[in-house]
This record gives structure tokens, sequence and C-alpha cells, in this order.
């Protein structure tokens, strides 16, 4: 491996996962607090711009997804390479061809869903005042998602590299700058107008470019991404591997916030109050869940650069270590949003209604979280062991066969409750599907060797 790439196949497993996911968690927070942020000061112009973010969260989260995926793909395929010993030439083609191809299908995508935004927050249930606050938001998030992805796609590149210090370091700067822009451009100040809705996605723009503009110069720099003569050689080989990864990793990602965005429909036969709560919700969830991300990042440089030198054992080990990480830190999660579920509403809501909406969800959902965990950890390590139709069909399944059938039957049969069953019974279930699948693939060894598991032979006396 070269001089700037940390080997993960050597130490330690738990210390490897470590590595990688420790940066990440202050990365991911960072980007994820943007959200938080946007609905804290939109919060402050009434329910319409609350209510219009409680709709565009969950679309942009899906699209935002799609560009997951293609860093999923950057990830496993550079890793592999790592871990197989690959020449630093074929390594700096894969990087090229990754940043490249993921530039120019974000550029079709923020094209689409620029064309199509009316029709589909339409069919979602927008209307009215909250579509006006939407149409406002669209055009600047849209130019913002081509810089959105180049930014994600080197990120994983070094992420493959054991690199995960820069990646953070990016996110975390681009989500200062998001945040700081936000009073400013939402509510103006001297000669800079207040533009509302239009103004938060404004922010979220230049936060962006600048952070893309960034991470891309520092690669040339560091040599990660490098001229390597003939830069179209085995294009066609990178293209067909970042596809079989890509493609159904995009898909996979891109499920759960379609899905949220079905079950947001659902949701709004309840009313505009509810879709704010459950909105402001799900932004918390969002938050809640960063530790669990943060592994989900971690484990895929862990098994691609494990999995492609032939050490498929200590692959496995890493699944272990995150699966057990997943489950005590999504336990305790649920007892705090338990326990704070009300302040917490109240910081993101405007109304006693909302509040109480967005507080009885982080109660009764918050305590499946690790369910999820499960997902999101097996699906990144399936990717890298490049069985993406594992994670895909894992995901379709928890969010076509489960959640959406049980949201709109529960919010019929039951109301708001309803969806909470159904968001919950999702998260359990796919645990136990992500379980299944990551066996099935050869990456289970059983739990870590953890102290606190391992069986004490009983003093002689006691043994007689």
């Amino acid at each position: 491996m070269s001089a700037g790439t940390r080997d993960l196949t050597q130490g330690p497993v738990w210390r490897a996962l470590a590595t990688v996911s420790g940066p990440m968690l202050l990365g991911i927070a960072a980007v994820l607090s943007v959200g938080l942020a946007d609905a804290f000061f939109l919060s402050r112009l009434g329910g319409a711009p609350l209510a219009a973010v409680g709709y565009i969260y969950p679309v942009t989260t899906a699209i935002t997804s799609l560009s997951i995926g293609l860093s999923a793909a950057a990830n496993a395929t550079v890793s592999q390479a790592l871990g197989r010993g690959d020449d630093g030439a074929r390594v700096h083609r894969l990087s090229l061809h990754a940043v490249v191809t993921g530039g120019v299908l974000a550029l079709a995508v923020a094209g689409l869903f620029y064309l199509a935004s009316g029709p589909l927050f339409g069919l979602i249930g927008a209307r009215d005042e909250a579509a006006g606050e939407i149409a406002k938001y669209v055009p600047w998030w849209a130019l913002s998602f081509p810089f959105l992805v180049l930014m994600m796609q080197v990120n994983a590149v070094f992420r493959a590299h054991g690199r995960a210090g820069v990646a953070s370091v990016t996110m975390l700067g681009a989500a200062a700058l998001n945040i700081a822009l936000d009073p400013l451009l939402i509510f103006g100040w001297g000669p800079v107008p207040g533009l509302g809705t239009g103004g938060a996605a404004l922010a979220t723009c230049i936060a962006r470019v600048a952070a893309a503009v960034g991470v891309l110069l520092y690669a040339w720099r560091e040599g990660v991404l490098a001229p390597c003569g003939q830069p179209l050689r085995d294009l066609r080989e990178s293209l067909v591997s970042l596809a079989r990864i890509g493609g159904p990793a995009a898909f996979s990602n891109a499920i759960n916030p379609a899905g949220m965005a079905a079950v947001t429909a659902a949701v709004a036969t309840l009313g505009e109050s509810a879709v704010a709560g459950f909105g402001a919700a799900t932004r918390v969830q969002s938050l809640a869940i960063v530790p669990l991300l943060a592994l989900s990042s971690g484990i895929g440089p862990v098994v691609g650069q494990n999995w492609g030198a032939e050490k498929r054992e200590r692959a496995g080990k890493g699944v272990g270590w995150a699966f057990t990480a997943a489950t005590v830190y999504g336990l305790a999660a649920g007892a705090i949003l338990f326990a704070l579920a009300g302040p917490i509403a109240g910081l993101l809501t405007p109304s006693d209604e909302e509040r109480r909406i967005a507080a009885l969800y982080l109660r009764v959902v918050g305590w499946t979280l690790f369910g999820y965990g499960f997902v999101v950890i097996g699906n990144a390590a399936m990717n890298a062991r490049d069985r993406a139709l594992y994670s895909m069909g894992l995901s379709l399944a928890r969010i076509l066969a489960v959640y959406l059938p049980l949201a709109w039957g529960g919010v019929m049969l039951f109301g708001y409750p309803g969806i909470l069953g159904a968001a919950a019974i999702a998260n359990v279930l796919g645990a136990a599907g992500a379980v299944v699948l990551i066996r099935r693939t050869g990456l289970w060894t059983g739990l870590p060797d953890l102290p606190f598991l391992r069986s004490r032979p009983r003093p002689a006396a006691e043994s007689r």
C-alpha cells in the first residue's frame, strides 16, 4: 500500500473499525445537524416553512442517498484494489473514474429533480403555502447536488485509503459554513435580503461548492487523485465494477428515504401539524443515528481491504464488532430519547400539537434504532463484500414488505400510533434480516471476544 494509505488489515479489528468510524462520527453529525438547523430557523417563520421542510427532507434525502450508493461503489472498488495490492496507477484510475462518473450522473439527476419537483411534491401531499415554500427551495438545492456528489466521491476514496479524518474535516467544514449562513440568508441582515426557505437552500449550495472545491484540491495535492497516464485505460472495467456495486447500493440507500416520503404522505392524511411534528421527529432521529451511520462508514473500508487481502475471518470479526456496538448504543439512545422527548420536541416545533406528535415518535421508535443500525451496517458490509444485490434486497423488503403496508394500514386503523408501530416493527425485522444475509455472505464469525461475554470457569469447590 502507498505511504498515504492506512492499512486496515493489521492489528486489532476493533481498532481498525474505530480508526475509520471515529472521525466519521463528527462528520456525519455535522452534516445531519444542518437539517436540524434549517428546521430551527424556519420554524421561526411559521408553520408553512416548517411543513415545507417536512415534505422536502425525505425527498432530498432519497436523492442524496443515490450519491451514497455511488460513494459505496467507489469505496468498495478502491479499498479492494488496495487490499489486493494493485499498482498505484490502477488505483488512481479507479479513483478518477469513480469521481468523474459520479459528477456526470449527479448533473443528470439534478436536472430531472428540478424539472419534476412540482408534480413530485404534489404527489406526497404538498399544497398551497407549503408548495410555494418548496418552490423557493428546489432550484438552489438542485444546483448544489453535483457538488455534493463530487465531495462524497472524493471522501469515499479517502476512506478507502483509511483516511477518514479528511472526509470528516470536509463534512465539518461544509456543515459549519452552511449553519453560519442560515440565519443571514433566511432572515436577512443589512444589505442582504431575507430569502426564507430559499435562503436555507442557498446556504446549502454555497457550502457544498466550497467543500467540493476544497477537497478536490487537497486530494490532488496529496496524490490520492493524480495523473496516472492513459486515464481512459480500464474505463469499461471500472464502470462495470462501479455499476455492479453502485447501482444496487444507490437503490438500496434511496429506498429508506423514499419510503419515508411515502410514509409522510400517509402522515399528511392527518393534517399539516402531523407532517410538521413527524418531520421534526425524523430529523432528531437522523441525528440520533449518527453513530450507527459512522459504524456503517467504517465497516466498508475494513471489510473491503480485508476481503481483498483474503483475510475473510478478520472481515467477519469487524462486522461482529459493529453489530455489538450498534446494539449497545441503540438501546442507550432509546432510553435517552424516551426520557427527553418532550424538551427535544419543544426546541423544533412551534405548537403544542406538533410537539406532542414529535415527542410520541421519539418515545416509541427510539427504542428500535439499534435495528436500523443493523440494516445500514449490514448493507455497507455486503456492498464492500461485492454483494450489493443482497443489501438492496434487505432494504427493499424492509420498506415495501413491512414499513409501507403497515404504515398505511396503521394510519387507517389506529391513526398516528399505527405509523409509529410500523416504524418500530420494520426496524426490528430489518435487524433480523441483516443477520441472516450477513451469515449467507460469509461475513459472520460470531460476536467479538468481549470480557463480559466469556464464560468463567467455576472454582474447584463449586465444581464438586
